[in-house]
């Protein structure tokens, strides 16, 4: 397969996953509920792919799809690693925002690329962090692939904390790109927080 086909299908694997990450590790209630939520996530995204809208709406329907399946504050959180125990509460209620945001204008503009593709839940197992659910995705064009989310209810109630591409851990990925981003800027989180709601960060 082209190298450059490759990169195509890893990009919009990561824009599933941007949509669909979440929470810190804790424990779902259930197998069931755990591979309930995952059904649901997936009905709400192939929702928003088949509805025609514009960009721009589709975005907003992603933002809060997210809002709705993801423990924001905490995933903000996570992704700030040390650099969020020295915030001050402002800073970390506004970075959780422009955080909301950038994920959905990231990997929202990607997903019309999702258009005519198939998401397939297939089964749950229970891990020490919570339930692992995989699913089978197959977009046009390309063989199918295994994409992995982890659940948990420790906000109350089942939530995705994380998921894998193939092997790829997406929430270390946006610690990762969120870390090089603050070092781009001098450490300095507020300058980070504006350019991420004006969507200038890369």
């Amino acid at each position: 397969m082209p190298s450059n086909h490759l990169n195509r299908r890893n990009f919009i694997a990561t824009g599933l996953a941007g949509v669909m990450l979440t929470a810190l590790p804790a424990f779902a209630q259930t197998e069931a509920s755990a591979k309930a939520l995952v059904v649901s996530v997936v009905d709400e995204i192939n929702r928003v792919i088949a509805s025609g809208k514009s960009e721009k709406a589709m975005i907003r329907d992603f933002e809060k799809i997210f809002v709705q399946y993801a423990d924001v504050p905490i995933m903000a959180r996570y992704v700030l690693g040390a650099d969020g125990r020295s915030a001050s509460p402002s800073q970390i209620k506004q970075f959780t925002k422009a955080f909301q945001g950038y994920i959905s204008n990231k990997y929202g503009r990607r997903f019309r690329e999702f258009i005519g593709g198939q998401v397939t839940v297939r089964n749950a197992r229970k891990i020490k962090a919570g339930y692992e659910v995989r699913t089978s995705v197959k977009l046009q064009g390309s063989s199918p692939f295994e994409v992995t989310f982890l659940v948990s209810d420790k906000s109350g109630r089942d939530k995705f904390f994380n998921m894998f591409i193939e092997g790829v851990n997406m929430l270390l990925t946006e610690r990762t790109e969120i870390g090089a981003m603050l070092d781009a800027r001098g450490g300095d989180l507020n300058r980070l927080i504006k350019d991420m709601k004006q969507n200038r960060v890369s």
